[in-house]
């Protein structure tokens, strides 16, 4: 496995040529509720999470009121925190529609009712940072779930750095995102 770096981001090469695209209708949200752990969450996205207002929490359902109120919103797994969740399967920010999982705490940022949106690592998804030599460095994870988001993204012809690029600018900025791109474009294809 080959590494690229833009400014001082280690990024796998498979998340260059990666083409992605999410399938709600097929996957039905798995990503929310299947893992070991929640998402991981930066320290400002753990106490945003914690103190959610009372508008987020009126939009889950009554079993995940009940496990936020007696658990809290974040659990920490060797020194990182993570959102909680119900019983080690769906997010506790989780609830569903028309069968399909979706996230609250995106819900209520679409809506206008909070200031903040789902944590960078699930719009980041399935690109994971992990740390190596002292930096960030993304790895990308092709789970069994995203089966129908890399269909979709090879027929749509939709890169994942494509995809993903405003979760990246959030993270990175817009100057670093503009380099990974131009990077991407200049390379031959494989």
């Amino acid at each position: 496995m080959s590494l690229v770096s833009i400014g001082n981001v280690l990024i796998d090469h498979e998340v260059l040529q990666a083409e992605f695209a999410c399938d709600l209708q097929q996957c039905r949200g798995a990503c929310c509720v299947e893992g070991e752990l929640g998402a991981p969450l930066a320290p400002e996205e753990a106490t945003l999470l914690e103190t959610a207002p009372e508008v987020l929490v009126r939009m889950l359902p009554e079993r995940n009121v009940r496990y936020l109120r007696r658990h809290g919103a974040v659990e920490v797994y060797k020194g990182t925190q993570y959102t909680r969740t119900i019983e080690g399967r769906e997010c506790v920010y989780t609830f569903m529609r028309d069968g399909i999982t979706l996230c609250a705490v995106e819900e209520a940022f679409r809506a206008g009712f909070t200031g903040f949106d789902k944590p960078v690592s699930c719009r980041l998804f399935p690109v994971r940072v992990r740390r190596k030599f002292g930096l960030d460095h993304l790895v990308y994870e092709q789970h069994q779930m995203c089966r129908p988001a890399r269909k979709l993204g090879r027929e749509r012809r939709t890169r994942l750095v494509d995809y993903i690029s405003k979760a990246l600018e959030t993270a990175y900025g817009t100057r670093w995102v503009s380099s990974l791109k131009a990077f991407v474009d200049s390379s031959p294809k494989s």
